[in-house]
């Protein structure tokens, strides 16, 4: 299951790096909301690596980061979600506090598919925006990716 992990997350960093860019190349065109729902999707990425390994920072869950630090965010939210799949348990219940600080336990397996279920949403939205405001969407289908 790790290995279908680390595919998934290769998935969803490959069009983060591509957003990033179109965000970079195209901030004439692109919205407040869809740049508000990328950094999002950045910032619940982090949060939920730090719940699992906890490090010193986290962002905040609606955080703005300058566009153009969004991609380097990425990377390291990807590198850092290797590095512990390599190193943990799936089966391994994760215990921390939600954004309104209250306790909540999940094994690490969910919290990860979590993560990717959440930023393919987040995209969808990404999609929609762009195409309201006159830029083509990406297509981010997982199938296409694997072709």
């Amino acid at each position: 299951m790790k290995d279908l992990f680390k595919e998934l997350f290769e998935y969803s960093h490959h069009f983060n790096q591509k957003l990033s860019d179109v965000f970079t190349d195209n901030p004439d065109k692109t919205s407040e909301k869809a740049v508000k729902l990328f950094n999002h999707i950045l910032n619940a990425h982090q949060i939920w690596n730090n719940r699992i390994e906890p490090k010193q920072t986290t962002f905040g869950v609606w955080e703005l980061h300058a566009i153009e630090h969004l991609k380097n965010i990425d990377q390291t939210n990807y590198e850092q979600t290797l590095q512990i799949l390599d190193t943990i348990d799936l089966n391994e219940t994760i215990n921390y506090l939600n954004s309104k600080g209250q306790p909540f336990s999940n094994r690490a397996r969910d919290i990860f598919f979590h993560v990717i279920n959440h930023s393919t949403y987040h995209r969808a939205q990404i999609a929609t925006e762009f195409k309201q405001h006159g830029l083509d969407p990406l297509v981010t289908d997982y199938i296409v990716y694997k072709q």
